[in-house]
């Protein structure tokens, strides 16, 4: 008998909203959390694959002589071209949808949570289950995160966040909205949301 399928569940946030907090909070909860980002960097720095095709994209000093992702590099010739930033974007974010399949198919759990920054501007959001929305107010955005990244200047937050899509847009296409902006608690609703997904995840079938 094959086990059951897991559910798939996507979490975002603009820059400053506080979709890693809340993720945290799934994570107590016995979540498994994917995060994202943090793959992708990883991903670019040690899969052979990737890194092969980074270096026929952009030439060998995309890595150190010892093999290291050149950061100062990419994020000089390659980030500040939204021409270039495409073409990384084209080659990691297969490797990290592959990799998150992969790594969603070893998990047990009723449920697995997807953390990414950019999850409905990539379209990855189209397969996932159920997606989650973190959201605040945008002063209250760039205030958090001026004081978590100090080297931030309040200019390259905006430059960001003008990446990013506004929260209208990404409300509309949004399972649920969970807003974090002091006004109330957010444990309460993450709380209430997990125990909807749970339910979901329940009668789950692929």
């Amino acid at each position: 008998m094959s086990r059951k399928k897991t559910l798939l569940v996507g979490i975002t946030g603009g820059i400053g909203a506080g979709k890693s907090l809340i993720s945290r909070i799934f994570s107590l909860l016995g979540v498994p959390i994917y995060n994202a980002d943090n793959r992708a960097k990883w991903l670019m720095a040690h899969d052979a694959t990737l890194k092969k095709r980074i270096n026929a994209q952009f030439g060998e000093s995309a890595y150190t002589a010892t093999g290291e992702l050149n950061s100062s590099y990419l994020a000089e010739k390659v980030f500040a071209d939204p021409t270039q930033t495409e073409k990384v974007n084209q080659l990691v974010h297969p490797a990290v949808g592959q990799d998150f399949t992969d790594w969603a198919n070893r998990q047990v759990a009723d449920y697995v949570l997807k953390e990414a920054a950019l999850l409905f501007e990539t379209g990855t959001y189209r397969e996932l289950d159920v997606t989650v929305h973190v959201t605040a107010p945008q002063e209250m955005r760039i205030d958090r995160v001026m004081k978590r990244d100090r080297q931030r200047s309040r200019q390259q937050i905006l430059q960001i966040m003008e990446k990013q899509w506004g929260d209208a847009k990404k409300n509309s296409l949004a399972t649920y909205i969970l807003p974090n902006d002091e006004k109330e608690l957010v444990i309460p609703r993450v709380l209430e949301i997990h125990e909807e997904i749970s339910r979901r995840a329940a009668n789950f079938s692929e």
